[in-house]
């Protein structure tokens, strides 16, 4: 007689996995272009962060990062690699574009 193996997967509840996802730099490819999508309006009003520049960037899939102050002078060279970040006097998210 064979016996059988029973394997019972262990899984996390779908709530808590999707809750917190994890995002990092590590998920976006390199070559890739800034793409401006929705979901970055999630973004608005949080304060300004290493944390939340890698995760701008990942949303973004954009390999470059510039934070432009409330005020501040910028260049208008055009980078499509790069996510520009607008910051209100309280460092907070204003808004976001490509470029």
């Amino acid at each position: 007689m064979r016996k059988l193996l029973l394997l019972v997967p262990l899984a996390l509840p779908i709530s808590a996995a999707h809750a917190n996802p994890t995002v990092g730099l590590d998920q976006v490819p390199p070559g890739s272009k800034c793409e401006q999508t929705a979901i970055l309006n999630a973004f608005i009003g949080q304060p300004a962060s290493v944390q939340l520049a890698s995760r701008l960037m990942a949303a973004a899939r954009a390999p470059k990062l510039r934070w432009v102050a409330l005020g501040q002078a910028v260049t208008i060279q055009h980078n499509a690699r790069r996510l520009t970040v607008q910051l209100d006097a309280q460092s907070r998210v204003v808004s976001m574009t490509c470029g």
